[in-house]
């Protein structure tokens, strides 16, 4: 697996923001691109969120300090109920190298550190094989299929998968 390192998300992140978000591979499994005039009030809200402790939003990053993309984990009630959600995006030039699964094994493992956060759940589109993959690689549990609205109202087919709080370490 590859070796990445977490940090906060900062209001210096923009760049970072703008290519995830308003690109049309980035967000081809996600609704398409979002505009660009609304990610800068995001990344402000993003920040204040995490100064709060409400969200952890990180910031993955090479051993050259170079941004490779974001893994979040937040609580919400969006599906009935109040749960724990993870989601990652990695920028396409550093795909396909283990950065999104390391990325988010270490945001579970600083979870279960802090034991707060309970069972996660994670939504990748049903046609999102790589990170369908990486949840099935970190031990979640497919619950099934179903419907979810997201990303600006966007309506998206995904599956949710679990990750019960008392499961063994991530490898």
């Amino acid at each position: 697996m590859s070796t990445v390192r977490l940090r906060d998300v900062t209001l210096d992140d923009l760049d970072l923001y703008l290519r995830m978000r308003c690109d049309p591979v980035m967000m081809a499994e996600l609704g398409g691109p979002l505009p660009r005039d609304g990610v800068p009030d995001k990344l402000r809200r993003d920040v204040e969120a995490v100064q709060h402790d409400g969200y952890w939003i990180s910031i993955v990053e090479s051993d050259a300090d170079e941004p490779m993309g974001s893994v979040v984990l937040w609580r919400h009630d969006d599906h009935g109920e109040e749960e724990s959600e993870i989601g990652w995006m990695v920028l396409p030039e550093f795909q396909g190298r283990g950065i999104g699964k390391a990325a988010t094994a270490a945001l579970i493992e600083r979870a279960r550190a802090d034991g707060r956060w309970g069972d996660i759940h994670a939504y990748p589109g049903v046609t999102n094989a790589p990170s369908n993959g990486i949840c099935r690689s970190l031990g979640f549990e497919l619950v099934g299929t179903m419907d979810v609205i997201a990303f600006e109202d966007r309506p998206l087919r995904v599956n949710h998968w679990r990750l019960p709080e008392a499961t063994k370490r991530v490898v």
